[in-house]
C-alpha cells in the first residue's frame, strides 16, 4: 500500500515539474514574439500563429492551459503591450500596475 501511495506521489511530482517545463517554454514563446514585435512589429501575429499551430496547442496544453481562442487573443494582447514576461511576473510591476489602477479610479 505505501508503495503506491509512494509511486502515486512521485508521479505527481513529476507531472508537476513538467507542467513547469512547458510553462516556461510558453514564456519563452512570449519574449521571442515580443522581441519580433519590437524588431519586426509582427510580434502578436508570430504568438498567434505559434499558438494555433499543432505544437504550440501542445504546447499550451502541456502547460495546463487549454488552447482556445480566448487564450490566443490574451497571448496576442500581452505581445502588444511589449512587456517581458520577467518584468511583467516581477513585485515592481505588479505594484507599479495596481497603483496606476488606484489612480485611475480616484480619478474616475
Amino acid at each position: 500500500m505505501t508503495d503506491f501511495v509512494d509511486g502515486t506521489a512521485f508521479n505527481s511530482e513529476q507531472g508537476s515539474r513538467a507542467r513547469k517545463l512547458f510553462a516556461a517554454v510558453v514564456l519563452a514563446a512570449l519574449d521571442d514574439a515580443i522581441a519580433d514585435d519590437k524588431k519586426y512589429g509582427n510580434g502578436p501575429e508570430q504568438i498567434a500563429r505559434w499558438a494555433r499551430s499543432r505544437d504550440g496547442r501542445e504546447v499550451l496544453s502541456c502547460a495546463g492551459i487549454d488552447p482556445n481562442e480566448r487564450v490566443v487573443q490574451g497571448l496576442m494582447e500581452f505581445v502588444g503591450k511589449g512587456v517581458r514576461t520577467s518584468v511583467a511576473l516581477s513585485r515592481e510591476e505588479s505594484e507599479r500596475r495596481n497603483a496606476a489602477a488606484a489612480a485611475e479610479r480616484e480619478a474616475a
